[in-house]
């Protein structure tokens, strides 16, 4: 029988050892959102939170409850976009980023 791990469990390690996959699994869920695909990126948020600066400590640097923060960022949530930009701003002060923007032609 093959061993496995709890996915979530495997995402704390990764992002408290490895500051480069924090940061491409927020460029990811950044890139994701304004590629149109706002579940997706929920999802992706709602992991490195978990890894990173964890749903109680994001509803106090958000002033949001926690359930609520937990609502937004579920596959069928549908946070406003005060509250993606709060949460955004919360994960990325974390992790010590700053955002640039850049646009290329797509394909």
């Amino acid at each position: 029988m093959a061993l496995t791990r709890n996915f979530t469990e495997a995402i704390k390690e990764r992002v408290a050892r490895d500051p480069a996959f924090a940061r491409a699994m927020l460029d990811d869920a950044a890139t994701t959102f304004l590629n149109g695909e706002p579940q997706i990126a929920r999802l992706i948020l709602r992991d490195l939170v978990n890894a990173s600066v964890g749903f109680e400590q994001l509803a106090a640097e958000t002033n949001r409850p926690s359930k609520s923060l937990h609502r937004m960022l579920s596959a069928q949530g549908n946070p406003s976009m005060d509250n993606i930009s709060a949460i955004f701003g919360a994960v990325r002060k974390r992790l010590g980023l700053a955002f640039v923007a850049h646009t290329v032609e797509a394909t």
